[in-house]
C-alpha cells in the first residue's frame, strides 16, 4: 500500500482502538500523528505539532470557562427554574419546553450540559403524562441544535475547520439549519407520540410547577446573565459588520468580568473546562493535518467522487457521519469528517457550505441512539417500568436519522443546486 493508503487505515484503526478499548481518542491520535508525520510523511517533529489547533484550543477553553461560572454561580439552574415554571400548567408544550431549554443549555459551551436535563425531563413526563419517548426526542433535538452555536463545541469545531479550509460558511448558518431541522423531528416526534391528554394531566402539572418555585435573582446571576447577552450581541455585532468574531477570546473577556466581579466562582469554573474535548479535536485536527500533508485528504476526497455523482457521494459522507457518530463521539467524528468533506465541498458539483452543513446536522440527530452517550443518559433516567421500551424506541429512532438525515439534506443539496 501508498503511504497516504497507510496513513488512512492507521488513522481508522486508532478510532477503533480507542473505542474498542474506551480509551481517550486525543490521548493516542497526536502521538499517532506525530509517528506517521515523522515517519511516513518525512515532516520535521515541530511540524507536526504546530498542527495542533491553537485557535480552536482558545475556543473551546474561553467558552467552557465563561458557561463554567454560569453553571458555578447557579445561573443555569434559575434558568431552568423559570422555564419550568412557566410551563408547569401545560403538559402539551413541556416537550418543547425543554427542548428550548436543552437548546439554550447546550448552546453555552457544551453540548452535553444539557444532560441535567435527563434526570428532570424524563420523571416530569412520566407525572404529566408526556410519552417518556417524546421528551427524550426532545431534549436530544434541542442539544443538536444548540450544540452548533457559535458559542458551542459542534459550532466552533464545524465552523472554524470549514473556515480554515476556505468555505465561507456563517457562524449562524450551521445553527439556523440545526434548529430547523430537530425543530421538524419534534414535530413528527409529536405527531407520532404526543398523546397526552391536557385536561386529565393538568393536576400533575400544577405540582411540577408548584415543586420548581421561583428564586430570586442574585447580583452575580443578573452580571452573568447580561454578560451572556453581550457574548451573544458581540457575535452577531461582529458577524454584521463583516469581521469574524473571535469566540474564545469574547468569552475569556466576558469571563474576565465575571471573575472581577465575584472572584469566588473563578476557580470552579476552571474545573469545567472541557479539556477532554480540547485534546479529542486537537488530536484529531493534527492528524488530519499529516493526512492533508501527506495527500490523502485529496485521495478520499476523489473516491468519494469515483462514488458517482456529487450528490451521491455527499449522501454516502453524511451516512457514515450519522452512522459512525451513533457509536461513538460527534465531536470527534466532525473533527475528523469535515476536513475529509472538504475536497468534495470545493469541487463545485455540491454548495460547500450546504454540504459542510448536512455533515454536521446528521452527525447529531443520531445521539438519541441508546449507544451514545446521550441516548444512555436519557434511558437510564426514565423510570424503571418504561426503560425498556424507551430504549427499543429510542435506538429505532436514531438508526432511522443515519438514512433520514442524509436523504432530507440530499434533497437540499439539489434544491442548493439548481437555485
Amino acid at each position: 500500500m501508498s503511504p497516504p493508503v497507510v496513513a488512512i487505515a492507521i488513522f481508522i484503526l486508532v478510532f477503533a482502538i480507542a473505542t474498542l478499548r474506551d480509551v481517550h481518542l486525543g490521548i493516542l491520535m497526536f502521538p499517532a500523528a506525530c509517528a506517521v508525520g515523522v515517519t511516513l510523511a518525512g515532516m520535521p517533529l515541530r511540524e507536526v505539532v504546530s498542527g495542533f489547533p491553537i485557535s480552536i484550543m482558545v475556543l473551546l477553553t474561553g467558552v467552557t470557562y465563561f458557561f463554567g461560572i454560569a453553571h458555578a454561580n447557579g445561573t443555569i439552574e434559575r434558568l431552568i427554574e423559570a422555564g419550568l415554571a412557566r410551563a408547569g400548567a401545560r403538559p402539551v408544550a413541556l416537550p418543547f419546553v425543554f427542548f428550548l431549554l436543552s437548546t439554550a443549555i447546550a448552546s453555552m459551551g457544551s453540548p452535553q450540559a444539557s444532560l441535567v436535563l435527563a434526570p428532570v425531563g424524563m420523571p416530569v413526563a412520566r407525572r404529566s403524562g408526556v410519552d417518556p419517548v417524546l421528551m427524550a426526542i426532545a431534549i436530544n433535538a434541542g442539544i443538536a441544535t444548540g450544540g452548533y452555536a457559535p458559542t458551542s463545541l459542534f459550532g466552533i469545531v464545524s465552523y472554524r475547520v470549514a473556515r480554515e479550509a476556505g468555505i465561507d460558511l456563517g457562524p449562524f448558518t450551521v445553527f439556523i439549519i440545526a434548529a430547523v431541522a430537530n425543530l421538524l423531528l419534534l414535530l413528527a416526534a409529536f405527531v407520532l407520540f404526543g398523546r397526552a391528554n391536557a385536561a386529565s394531566t393538568r393536576p400533575a402539572a400544577a405540582s411540577i410547577a408548584v415543586a420548581v418555585p421561583g428564586r430570586r435573582l442574585e447580583r452575580s446571576h443578573v452580571w452573568t446573565i447580561v454578560c451572556m447577552i453581550g457574548l451573544v450581541a458581540s457575535v452577531i455585532g461582529c458577524a454584521v459588520a463583516g469581521v469574524e468574531p473571535d469566540i474564545g477570546v469574547l468569552a475569556f473577556a466576558f469571563g474576565a468580568i465575571l471573575t472581577l466581579i465575584d472572584p469566588s466562582f473563578g476557580t470552579p469554573a476552571f474545573a469545567r473546562i472541557d479539556w477532554s474535548t480540547v485534546f479529542v479535536v486537537g488530536g484529531i485536527v493534527t492528524f488530519v493535518g499529516v493526512l492533508q500533508k501527506m495527500g490523502s485528504v485529496d485521495l478520499l476526497g476523489q473516491s468519494a467522487m469515483q462514488i458517482g455523482t456529487p450528490l451521491v457521494a455527499a449522501f454516502v459522507i453524511c451516512a457514515t457521519a450519522g452512522l459512525v457518530s451513533a457509536f461513538a463521539s460527534t465531536t470527534g467524528i466532525l473533527a475528523a469528517l469535515v476536513p475529509l468533506a472538504v475536497p468534495l465541498a470545493m469541487s463545485g458539483g455540491v454548495s460547500a457550505w450546504g454540504l459542510i452543513s448536512a455533515l454536521s446536522v446528521c452527525a447529531a440527530i443520531v445521539d438519541i441512539s441508546p449507544y451514545s452517550t446521550t441516548g444512555a443518559t436519557l434511558v437510564a433516567s426514565t423510570p424503571q417500568d418504561e426503560r425498556s421500551r424507551v430504549r427499543a424506541l429510542t435506538m429505532r429512532w436514531g438508526m432511522s436519522m443515519v438514512l433520514v438525515g442524509p436523504l432530507a439534506f440530499t434533497l437540499m443539496l439539489l434544491a442548493l443546486r439548481g437555485s
